[in-house]
């Protein structure tokens, strides 16, 4: 459901707007949600994010109510929830566009789709995409020997394609073959030469005629994050020689009437349509000349790669530069193209496409847990006469701060800041001198921010300032758990506040996580499509909870994720969403401390005796009382089965 963003939310801007005249539709443009919402998004009348899979005129959700009554469930966040809805929408989607294209083509072949389980495995997902899919015929594609036994306990669908690439041994090979005696239409794709003769040995054996296709290693690379991973230079598929010869080996054997398939990939995330188009007439050329060649071709296999649009910008690598239309326009006309100028049957196309159809259908809150704030320290009083010759130059340079000073004084500062550390770590300056010097910084440097919004000048420095000015907020989720590409390959999600949307956010901050990892934050955000060291946020209020939301995660974030500091899965629930409302259709709890623990081998157990009879040690030596041993062996019996991230932030201090 991929919409344009509206006119009304990209006129103002933060610093030029009043608190009085801040709307929904300035936070809706501010965080983008226009741009990468993909329709599937709103900002609401009470300034909530509302979740609409059918778009604005469907049945929604309001996220903030969502969450209070999961809470009154004893669902804790952080919550993982999933919207299985917008997975229905991303099949129809797709299928609708390349159904567009062939009839507007004068296409001669299907479509056919596969899903591809190694981008998110859940059970619950993989199911939600099976019967989504159904009336499409959509299928599986597996990249492991255990992705295959998942793939063939829950494909039902007789006219549903399984495509078996990935590395294969006797077993891989033997289950495939078998798999189509089940009524499974699998095809085993050769993803390297020595992989042919173990498919030709087992069909022997078990008298069977496998489908087979072959992968082709393209010259053409993709474009964006992972392009090393595509070109000549790829893990997998086969060079021209190598095509040549497995097709020499097929009749040789008199197989040939088993290969079907031709398969090539150039990566994830593919941020720019021109590459798909190379590598689509490099693929399409493959196809056409094996035919020429004998082979009995009747699939055309272009991968995965269509990419989401995760930040609006059409220029990272965390956007694209396309719609799902113009690409399946692209893939339909690419290869119509060429197998009429060499005379070819068009064959039917299959897309191996994961993220764009399951990246929308998961989002992440978070309550914010603390603040470190820096960017509304209080004024400093003014410098006396006893005060270092530093504290007075600084304290002069906020007096007199004005536009036309603006770049000298900031210079100065800079030199005075060192010339602080300098001297304190010589001894020459007190420590109540240094805290009053860097109050004074703060303030100038805060007061140089106020300077260059009012004016609109002075670009460069105003992104220098803005790290300097902003505040950390302390949130209860690990980005190594949760959203660890944000990490691992500086991945772009979006992330915004769930709530208060009616208001102007007047702080700037960065999101940091429980881990005591200096690498567990989030401090690299898309505003209006332009990417940012700062996110703009609300002042946090007394006794208010304040919800942030990860957005778009629904593709390989949960596989991926990791035990940093023993922080495991987070609760996870499926909310369907109908005209009457919305269903909690399923929770998963996150893991509990035992659990994580036992993952590394600590046994609960082993673990209690252990402290146990430290405590009883202890309690005869005289270094703790019964009563203390009995409360601390409650608490760590408790702790053992409770979530592994906070329960009770109240008490976190700020």
């Amino acid at each position: 459901m991929s919409t344009s963003p509206t006119t009304e939310n990209q006129v103002r801007s933060v610093s030029t707007t009043s608190e009085a005249e801040w709307t929904r539709a300035d936070s809706s443009s501010l965080y983008g949600v226009d741009l990468w919402g993909a329709g599937y998004f709103r900002v609401n009348e009470r300034g909530n994010v509302s979740v609409t899979p059918k778009g604005e005129k469907g049945p929604q959700v309001d996220l903030t109510d969502l969450v209070a009554d999961l809470m009154d469930r004893g669902i804790r966040p952080p919550i993982l929830i999933r919207f299985p809805d917008i997975v229905r929408s991303r099949v129809e989607l797709l299928a609708g566009c390349f159904q567009n294209a062939i009839t507007e083509y004068g296409y001669k072949g299907l479509y056919k789709a596969v899903y591809p389980i190694k981008v998110n495995q859940q059970r619950h997902l993989v199911s939600a995409i099976l019967e989504s899919g159904r009336r499409f015929d959509l299928g599986l594609e597996c990249g492991s020997k255990p992705e295959l036994l998942v793939a063939l306990a829950l494909m039902d669908n007789p006219d549903a394609l399984l495509i078996c690439n990935g590395f294969k041994d006797a077993e891989y090979v033997e289950t495939a073959i078998l798999a189509r005696k089940l009524g499974r239409k699998a095809i085993l794709v050769v993803d390297r030469a020595s992989e042919l003769p173990l498919i030709i040995e087992k069909a022997k054996k078990l008298n069977a005629t496998p489908k087979i296709g072959l992968r082709a290693k393209l010259d053409s690379k993709g474009a964006g994050r992972w392009v090393e991973s595509s070109g000549a230079k790829s893990k997998f598929g086969l060079t021209s020689t190598e095509m040549v010869e497995a097709l020499e080996l097929l009749k040789r054997e008199n197989m040939l009437e088993m290969l079907e398939l031709v398969h090539f990939h150039i990566g994830s995330q593919i941020t720019s349509i021109q590459a798909i188009k190379a590598s689509l007439n490099e693929g399409a050329r493959f196809f056409c000349e094996l035919h020429k060649l004998g082979a009995p071709l009747k699939y055309i296999d272009v991968g995965g790669g269509l990419g989401v649009d995760y930040d609006g910008s059409s220029s990272s690598n965390s956007s694209i530069n396309y719609s799902e239309q113009e690409y399946a326009n692209d893939v339909t006309f690419t290869i119509l193209r060429t197998c009429d100028e060499m005379g070819i049957p068009h064959p039917n196309i299959i897309t191996e496409a994961g993220r764009a159809l399951v990246a929308h259908h998961s989002v992440l809150i978070f309550n914010v847990l603390g603040v470190n704030e820096l960017s509304n320290a209080p004024m400093p009083s003014p410098a006396a006469k006893e005060d270092h010759r530093i504290v007075q130059s600084l304290y002069e340079i906020l007096s007199t701060l004005k536009s036309k000073n603006l770049v000298e004084s900031f210079h100065d500062v800079q030199q005075l800041k060192n010339d602080t550390l300098q001297l304190f770590n010589y001894g020459y300056l007190s420590l109540e001198q240094r805290s009053k010097a860097e109050a004074i910084i703060r303030s100038i440097l805060r007061k140089m921010s106020e300077i260059i919004e009012a004016t609109g000048d002075f670009e460069e420095l105003k992104e220098t300032l803005s790290a300097d000015q902003t505040d950390t907020y302390f949130c209860n989720f690990s980005v190594f758990q949760s959203v660890p590409d944000s990490w691992a390959v500086g991945h772009v999600f979006p992330v915004m506040p769930i709530q208060c949307l009616n208001d102007k956010p007047t702080k700037r901050c960065v999101l940091v996580d429980l881990t005591c990892d200096s690498d567990g934050k989030i401090d690299t955000f898309s505003e209006q499509g332009v990417k940012k060291n700062y996110l703009e946020v609300h002042r946090m209020k007394p006794n208010e909870p304040y919800y942030m939301g990860v957005f778009l995660i629904g593709a390989y974030q949960e596989i991926l994720g990791d035990l940093h500091n023993l922080f495991g899965d987070t609760d996870a629930v499926l909310i369907g969403i109908s005209e009457a409302g919305y269903t909690v259709n399923h929770v998963e709890e996150g893991d509990t401390v035992a659990e994580v623990l036992s993952y590394l081998q600590y046994n609960k157990t082993e673990l209690c005796n252990s402290v146990r009879q430290a405590t009883e040690r202890s309690i005869q030596e005289g270094q703790i009382s019964k009563n203390e041993a009995r409360l601390l062996m409650r608490n760590y019996e408790e702790n053992l089965t409770g979530y592994t991230y906070l329960e009770e932030p109240d008490e976190l201090m700020s």
